[in-house]
């Protein structure tokens, strides 16, 4: 039997957006993966094929797994995506699977890609018709692509005038990206630009909210949301985001006779923003006789142009032309096309009741007054050892934080605070000269000690505060916790981090790689024992090192140490597995 890999993507999540061949592929397959929660959305669809479902961020697991099947198995797998499997989804991931064990389409396992409705599509069909012009996804997550990169790809998009559709938004980490990406749109965009905001389209959960890029973030966002911004064109009516492509240029839409008939539509001159148009100087142009402006529904010249009133006929939006200039008196610059298309867009929106831009702020960033608040976050502790935190202290985390900030309480011996400023030196100074240690929150490094018995047993406290220092807050591939105890009993739990120390008898031991949640959590493996207090804290750097060198974006460290099999000497080993005999049926 010969296997065969499917990438299937299954749209939205409703049965009827579905498409027969994806219901097919499926109705084919002898294995399906994926995320657990698509599996659950498919269900209906599967029979008796085999289902592997993991976790979120276990998504090269799943694309080995399908190739492994495939090639070796000879089984004809499927891995679903929701949406479109290449727009974000798991197609790339299997081709680069397959790339890396040098797979070619002639002579390995055959591969076919069954496209989906994507997010964009999705939820653009919801808001109206909010992408009828040029637009693009960007996706917010900085997990697997640095954020300088997204920051430049928002400001090129916002810059060009593309309407924006906005994937993977804000996470429960993730809550900075979104509000950066308003930031970055306000330069370029009236704060009045509609917003779409679509959560969970075409599921159960579907919940769709209209609003402006000024109100967006007042609005609740996360994983499920694809947020769709409109470009300077794009209006509301009747609760529908529409953005039009530009045939009411060059057409009278409340006629069926149209003035410029088909043989006339392309001429250069009456599309005065075309690329060709740009080339034509307006001294050598032709005057245009009357029999030739009558025929247009819209006559622009090199002025400023005037909206005439609406002709009761036809709804047809005319621009008054300026006096007709001699070629000896012509400017010598024109406007460009961009200007000509505003200008026309302008009159005719007018007729509509609708505001639009002057073309000078839309071809450069807005001058508008309206500004973000930029929210600072970081996290705070008492000490490395010390878990006590002081009245003062407390009262001064509350002021600092006032009525618009927010204090988080977690279970890392810390709290988080995010403070709306722009003067982050106002919040930090203060926190430290109270003895507070700030640390930076998101994918770095910290040290999680114990409280050491109240400082009793303080021999090993001197390592984990040296530990804190060299390493604590440094950004990591994923973030890390290394656990630190000061004696055998480890009540801290230190063996449940991603680095384990327990000083026990005068020496340090050492647990390397736990997973603390799924089905086959485990605590770190215990890799060496007795290691001598000189060589505790050198040992830990050159972990870490390695690990911020060799990690894949987002990958975490209990993954890591299995994937290299070997850190400074230590094997990774399978944890092992307690076998659970059924028990006994009986009253």
């Amino acid at each position: 039997m010969s296997g065969k890999l499917f990438v299937i993507g299954f749209g939205p999540g409703s049965f009827e957006h579905i498409t027969k061949r994806a219901r097919e592929a499926i109705q084919e397959s002898d294995v399906i993966i994926g995320y657990s929660t698509y599996v659950d959305l498919i269900r209906g669809l599967l029979t008796d094929q085999e289902v592997v479902s993991t976790g979120m961020t276990e998504e090269v697991t799943r694309a080995r797994e399908a190739v492994r099947q495939a090639e070796e198995e000879g089984k004809k797998v499927a891995v679903i995506s929701s949406g479109d499997a290449g727009v974000y989804g798991m197609a790339g991931l299997v081709y680069e699977v397959l790339v890396e064990k040098g797979w070619t389409e002639a002579t390995g396992v055959p591969i076919e890609i069954v496209p989906g409705i994507s997010a964009i599509n999705s939820c653009g069909a919801i808001l109206g018709a909010p992408i009828m012009h040029d637009a693009c996804t960007i996706s917010l997550s900085d997990h697997l692509t640095p954020w300088e990169l997204i920051e430049r790809r928002i400001d090129a998009a916002g810059m060009a005038d593309f309407v924006i559709a906005l994937y993977n938004p804000r996470s429960g980490r993730r809550t900075r990206q979104i509000v950066e990406a308003q930031r970055i749109l306000l330069q370029y965009r009236s704060p009045d630009t509609p917003v779409g905001i679509v959560k969970s389209a075409y599921r159960e959960r579907e919940h769709v909210v209209i609003t402006t890029l000024a109100q967006m973030l007042e609005h609740d966002i996360g994983m499920l949301t694809t947020v769709i911004i409109g470009n300077t064109s794009t209006f509301v009516y009747d609760g529908k985001m529409i953005t039009p492509r530009g045939y009411q240029r060059k057409y009278t839409l409340s006629a069926d006779e149209q003035p410029l008939k088909p043989h006339q539509r392309l001429r250069v001159e009456n599309e005065p923003w075309s690329l060709e148009a740009a080339n034509d100087s307006l001294a050598s142009a032709p005057a245009p006789s009357a029999a030739s402006a009558k025929d247009r529904p819209v006559l622009i010249d090199a002025e400023p142009a005037k909206t005439a009133p609406t002709s009761s006929a036809t709804g047809t939006a005319v621009l008054e032309a300026p006096p007709a200039v001699t070629e000896e008196a012509a400017p010598k610059s024109q406007p460009a096309p961009f200007d000509w298309a505003m200008q026309a867009l302008t009159a005719i929106n007018a007729t509509k009741g609708i505001v639009t831009e002057p073309a000078a702020k839309t071809a450069t960033r807005s001058t508008s007054s309206f500004q973000p608040e930029m929210i600072f976050e970081v996290a705070i502790s008492p000490g490395v050892a010390n878990k006590k935190i002081t009245p003062q202290q407390m009262m001064a985390i509350a002021e600092v934080a006032g009525e618009k900030g927010e204090i988080e309480y977690t279970p890392h011996h810390q709290m988080i605070l995010r403070v709306p400023t722009s003067n982050p030196d106002s919040v930090t100074g203060r926190l430290r000269e109270l003895g507070l240690i700030l640390s930076p929150i998101g994918d770095v490094l910290q040290v999680k000690a114990c409280d050491f018995c109240d400082g009793e047993k303080k021999d090993s406290i001197p390592y984990a505060e040296e530990l804190a220092q060299n390493l604590g807050g440094r950004e990591m591939p994923k973030e890390v916790k290394i656990g630190f105890n000061g004696c055998g009993m480890a009540c801290y739990r230190a063996v449940q981090e991603d680095i384990g120390i327990v000083f026990r008898k005068g020496k340090f031991d050492l647990f390397l790689g736990a997973k603390t949640v799924g089905r086959n959590a485990h605590s770190g493996l215990q890799v060496a024992e007795g290691i001598p207090k000189e060589e505790i804290v050198p040992l830990v750097e050159r972990i870490v090192a390695r690990f911020k060198k060799e990690a894949f974006p987002n990958e975490r460290f209990h993954k890591f140490f299995q994937r290299v099999g070997v850190i400074e000497g230590y094997k990774w080993r399978e944890p092992a597995k307690e076998e659970i005999e059924n028990a006994a049926c009986g009253d």
